[in-house]
């Protein structure tokens, strides 16, 4: 099958950073379609040759493992070709079909790799330069939009130029190995599936961690923030995960379907709880690893009595029959005590106890998302009787599985398998605009609520787990964070 794959902000830090070394690792695994071209869009002054040589240079600020070699990247540059364009002008999208055109690829994806507010001009010039056929397939980056009204208006304007099963809307968190193993912990074995409900769970916990601030990136993350940078597309999408019902196949629809269902079940947010079940926080100044580090304020870009959360702790409740009452608890947050992403489902307690246990002790799945890879599973097993008569008390054991063990962490990346996955038509991994808008309608009275409060993000320094009105949020309902307990 051959393909074309435009990559429009073809010279920006995306394209450099995550898709061009997923392109070559797919091209070094065998699995990228042969007959394949990269044609990277910006408007630089560059041809084929400039291009390559840009692209080779970026290659030495990858992983050392994913650098190619010099006969490596020679084989991979020659499908790479570049054509300078300016999105807002018509003629320049005529060359671009002129050369798409005179090969007639059976594929051309269009991946929108440009600042958000472009993506309805670079789609309505698609159609308009006769580009949007049915063998073309649009990928969208996020943000798409700031808010519901925008977000509406950019899936409104791709809707009248392409169909729904053309659009590839991407949440990389979706192509991670460990999410894919969500799913089949979930759908492929029947071990929990008993267990999965608020007769068993007591609590689940999902925390996306990050231990660096803001970087080079101040100007553009202060318009941003925690809250639509993670948890309305990331975090939700892993409660989706957690939360939905078996879907009848695994079709993109069908997964889909049932991942809209859970979004529409979220509890709609009331003053109260908007005041009580959600803490806004924002980095000062602190240590990590033993090197001070600055507060978000003081960071390049930020303005000095900026608004802008880097830390977001919210309970929600999904209103079905299957998790009535059960409380999700969600954190993300930036220069916090290390890089982490996990799951954690906690059990209720014995209905009775009649061994001795430490106190907290309790059964929960942890789910390890970054950087490990794995399962764990808490449980209680009795410990060493020697010396002791009657029954001996019960200790904290674990069961660990480590997926980059067990299959090698050379595993397909997240970028890797969704860049894939386009080319061939598959839909599973990607976000359907219904699911978008759902995800917005949800967080729109945060971003409503914070927009009109006189109180400003709580400060918390560099180097912890965020604000402790993060921890007393979650101890008013009896439980603590899982590094807490």
């Amino acid at each position: 099958m051959s393909f074309d794959l435009v990559l429009f902000g073809g010279t920006g830090d995306l394209a450099w950073r995550k898709l061009m070394p997923a392109l070559f690792q797919a091209f070094r695994h065998g699995s990228l379609p042969p007959g394949g071209r990269i044609i990277g869009v910006a408007r630089d002054e560059l041809d084929d040759q400039a291009y390559r040589a840009l692209i080779k240079s970026r290659f030495d600020r990858v992983d050392l493992d994913k650098r190619p070699s010099q006969e490596e990247f020679a084989r991979f540059a020659e499908l790479l070709h570049f054509i300078r364009l300016d999105v807002t002008k018509p003629a320049d999208y005529a060359r671009l079909a002129e050369l798409l055109q005179a090969r007639q690829a059976d594929t051309v994806v269009m991946y929108v790799a440009t600042a958000p507010g472009l993506f309805t001009a670079v789609c309505e010039q698609i159609a308009a330069a006769g580009l949007n056929g049915p063998q073309t397939r649009v990928v969208l980056e996020k943000p798409l939009g700031h808010d519901l009204a925008s977000n509406r208006a950019i899936n409104d304007t791709v809707r009248r130029v392409l169909s729904e099963k053309q659009v590839f809307r991407i949440d990389h968190y979706l192509g991670k190995p460990a999410v894919q193993n969500l799913f089949a912990l979930r759908f492929g074995n029947s071990l929990f599936e008993p267990l999965w409900r608020r007769e068993t769970i007591a609590n689940i916990q999902i925390t996306i961690a990050e231990d660096l601030g803001v970087e080079k990136r101040g100007a553009y993350y202060d318009h941003i923030g925690a809250l639509r940078d993670m948890v309305q597309n990331h975090a939700l999408q892993l409660l989706c995960a957690i939360g939905m019902e078996p879907p009848i196949n695994a079709h993109a629809d069908a997964i889909r379907d049932e991942k809209l269902k859970v979004l529409r079940a979220l509890k709609p947010w009331t003053v109260e709880t908007l005041q009580q079940h959600v803490v806004r926080g924002q980095y000062t100044a602190g240590n990590l690893g033993g090197v001070a580090v600055p507060g978000y304020r003081d960071e390049p870009g930020v303005p000095a009595n900026s608004q802008t959360e880097t830390f977001v702790a919210l309970r929600a409740e999904i209103a079905n029959w299957r998790w009535a009452g059960v409380p999700f608890y969600i954190r993300t947050g930036k220069r916090l005590a290390e890089r982490d992403a996990r799951i954690v489902v906690n059990f209720r307690p014995t209905p009775h106890a009649i061994f001795s246990t430490p106190p907290g002790a309790a059964n929960r799945l942890v789910i390890n998302l970054q950087p490990k890879d794995g399962l764990e599973l808490h449980l209680l097993a009795q410990a060493d009787q020697r010396g002791r008569s009657g029954m001996a008390p019960l200790a904290p054991v674990q069961l660990d599985l480590d997926f980059d063990k067990r299959f090698g962490s050379e595993r397909v990346g997240a970028y890797e398998r969704l860049l894939l996955d386009v080319i061939a038509g598959r839909l599973n991994l990607f976000v359907r605009s219904d699911e978008q808008e759902e995800a917005w309608r949800w967080v729109e009275p945060i971003l409503d609520h914070w927009r009109h409060s006189t109180h400003e993000p709580r400060p918390y320094a560099a180097g912890t787990w965020g604000p402790s009105a993060s921890s007393a949020m979650i101890a008013r309902d009896g439980y603590c964070w899982s590094e807490e307990c």
